[in-house]
C-alpha cells in the first residue's frame, strides 16, 4: 500500500477564527448550501453528456466509424461511479451542511432579541450533527467494509473543529457548554476507535491480498500499502501496541519477502551450475537479511544458511572439474560456437 503523505490520508480544511466588527458589517456573510440529491443527480448526468459529445466529436475527427460506442460506454461509466457514490457523497454533505450551520458567523451577529433563538438554533444543529455521526457509526460497525470507518472519522473531526468554534463564541450557557463537551468526549472515543478500525481491517485485507500474490513486486506493493494505513493511524496514535506490533509484522514479512525472492533466484542458478552467479544473489539476500526487519534468532539463523550455501558453492567452484565446466559455459556463451551449441 506509491506512499502518500498523511495529509492525502487526513485532508484538514483551513477555517479562520477571526473577523473584524467592521469587516462583518460590511461583508454579507456566505451561508452553506443545503445539500440536494437532485443536484447532485443533475450534476452527474450533465457531466456524462458533456463527455458523451466531447469524445464523440473527438472520434468523429479522428474519422472512426462507430463513434458513439466508446462514447456511450464512457458516459456509462461516469454515471455509474457517480451513482454508487451519491449515498457517501450526499451523507458527507449532509453533515458538513449542519456542521457549517452550526458555526455559521452571521448566527452570532444579529440583534440581541434574536439570541436565545440563534443559540437554540445553533446547538439543536450540533445535536443533530452528533446523532448523524452515531447513526454512521452503528452503520460502519454493522458492516465489513473498512472505508466506512474512515469516513466517520473525518466526520468526528469535522465535529469537533467546529463544536471547539462553538465554544469559544462565548454565546452558550453552561449547561450547553457540558453537554457539548460531553459530546465532544463521545466523539473522540468514536474517532480512535474507527480510524483503529480501519487501519486495521484495511491492513489485514492488504496484507492477505499480498500473501495470495505471485509476482514479487506486486506483494511488496500491497504489503506496502498495509504499512501506510498503519503508519497514517500512528500519526494520530502513536502510543497505540496493536499499530506498531502490526507494523513491526508487516516490515518483516517485507523483508522475508526480499530475501526469498533472491534465495530462490541462487538457488535456480546453482541447479543450473552457474555457481558465481549463485552466490551473487546469496549476497544480494544476505544483504536484505541484514537490513531488513528481522527479529534477531531468524536473522541469525537466515544469515548462517545462506552462509552455508556460499561456502558450499565456493567449494564446488574450486573444484577442478566444475571450474573448468562452468568457464566452458562462460565461453560458449560468448562465441560463436558456443550459441550454436
Amino acid at each position: 500500500m506509491g506512499n502518500n503523505s498523511t495529509h492525502d490520508f487526513f485532508p484538514r480544511a483551513a477555517r479562520s477564527h477571526s473577523r473584524g466588527h467592521s469587516e462583518t458589517m460590511h461583508r454579507r456573510p456566505s451561508r452553506a448550501r443545503m445539500p440536494s440529491s437532485v443536484g447532485y443527480l443533475l450534476a452527474a448526468f450533465v457531466a456524462a453528456i458533456a463527455l458523451f459529445f466531447g469524445l464523440w466529436w473527438t472520434l468523429v475527427s479522428g474519422g472512426d466509424e462507430a463513434p458513439w460506442i466508446p462514447a456511450g460506454l464512457a458516459a456509462s461509466v461516469v454515471l455509474l461511479v457517480a451513482l454508487s457514490a451519491r449515498e457517501v457523497v450526499m451523507r458527507r454533505a449532509w453533515t458538513r451542511y449542519l456542521l457549517d450551520q452550526g458555526s455559521d458567523p452571521s448566527m452570532r451577529t444579529s440583534g440581541e432579541h434574536k439570541r436565545p433563538s440563534v443559540k437554540s438554533q445553533s446547538t439543536s444543529l450540533l445535536s443533530a450533527a452528533w446523532r448523524n455521526i452515531q447513526k454512521q457509526a452503528e452503520d460502519a460497525d454493522s458492516g465489513s467494509n473498512p472505508e466506512p470507518h474512515f469516513d466517520v472519522f473525518h466526520l468526528c473531526q469535522d465535529y469537533l473543529v467546529t463544536t471547539e468554534d462553538a465554544l469559544r463564541s462565548n454565546t452558550l450557557s453552561s449547561d450547553k457548554r457540558n453537554s457539548i463537551r460531553s459530546a465532544q468526549e463521545q466523539v473522540r472515543s468514536l474517532q480512535k476507535h474507527h480510524l483503529l478500525t480501519w487501519a486495521r481491517d484495511s491492513s489485514r485485507s492488504l496484507t492477505y491480498e499480498a500473501q495470495q500474490r505471485a509476482r514479487t513486486s506486486e506483494r511488496i506493493e500491497a504489503a506496502n500499502r498495509a504499512l501506510h494505513c498503519l503508519e497514517s493511524a500512528l500519526q494520530y496514535y502513536p502510543h497505540e501496541t496493536d499499530l506498531q506490533e502490526s507494523s513491526v509484522a508487516i516490515r518483516e514479512f517485507i523483508a522475508s519477502v526480499k530475501v526469498a525472492h533472491w534465495v530462490e533466484l541462487a538457488e535456480r542458478s546453482a541447479f543450473k551450475g552457474h555457481y558465481r552467479r549463485a552466490i551473487d544473489r546469496y549476497k544480494d539476500a544476505l544483504f536484505y537479511v541484514s537490513r531488513g526487519a528481522m527479529k534477531e534468532d531468524v536473522r541469525a539463523a537466515s544469515m548462517e544458511r545462506i552462509g552455508r550455501e556460499i561456502a558450499l558453492l565456493q567449494t564446488r567452484l574450486r573444484s577442478p572439474k566444475n571450474g573448468k565446466a562452468e568457464n566452458g559455459q562462460a565461453e560458449g556463451v560468448n562465441t560463436p560456437e558456443g550459441t550454436s551449441r
